[in-house]
């Protein structure tokens, strides 16, 4: 059990038998009444999200959520393997646990997988992470860092928008949570 006054990102709650991640909440105080705790929550399995309000310092179940540093080994075209960092047990992880981080992740990349009652959750990415454009059009001359965008494909096969100066070759550096370009990575 938890207080709602001692929520954080991250949290896994749970609502009612079912699994919710909080993304965000906030503590309000409208101009009458009790403090209020507004909340959006993500289920773990399905992903839907839903917005939640719980009156300030109620009491909430919160669920055993393991986190493991991993690191991904290979896509066997069914699952993606993992490597437990400190056993060494390998952990074959299905595309839909896997998620959105399947766009970001390379071999021997090190990523979280949350772990609850020994069935894998889902997984934690870094906020950025580094990979080489493997294909974009070439920028044209006076192409300035404050022009517009053009796709790029990364080495995972994700498509992003990056600045026109951007090159086939270079390394950015892109956020996992939005799929935005942030900078280009110097050697």
């Amino acid at each position: 059990m938890v207080s709602t006054n001692d929520f954080k990102n991250g949290m896994v709650l749970d609502l009612d038998g079912q699994l919710w991640q909080i993304t965000w909440f906030q503590h309000h105080k409208p101009g009458k009444g009790n403090t209020v705790v507004r909340s959006k929550l993500k289920h773990v399995l399905t992903g839907k999200v839903v917005d939640k309000t719980f009156n300030s310092d109620t009491k909430v179940d919160t669920a055993t959520v393991d986190r493991r540093d991993m690191q991904y080994l290979y896509h066997d075209g069914e699952a993606f393997v993992f490597m437990d960092n400190t056993t060494y047990d390998q952990m074959a992880l299905g595309e839909e646990i896997v998620g959105d981080a399947k766009d970001y992740l390379l071999e021997n990349m090190e990523a979280t997988v949350a772990i609850h009652e020994g069935n894998p959750l889902f997984i934690e990415m870094p906020a950025s992470v580094e990979l080489e454009v493997t294909y974009t059009e070439p920028g044209l001359q006076g192409d300035r860092s404050t022009g517009g965008t053009k796709p790029a494909t990364l080495e995972t096969g994700k498509q992003v928008q990056v600045p026109l100066f951007i090159t086939t070759g270079e390394k950015i550096k892109v956020d996992t949570r939005t799929g935005e370009y942030l900078s280009r990575v110097s050697n």
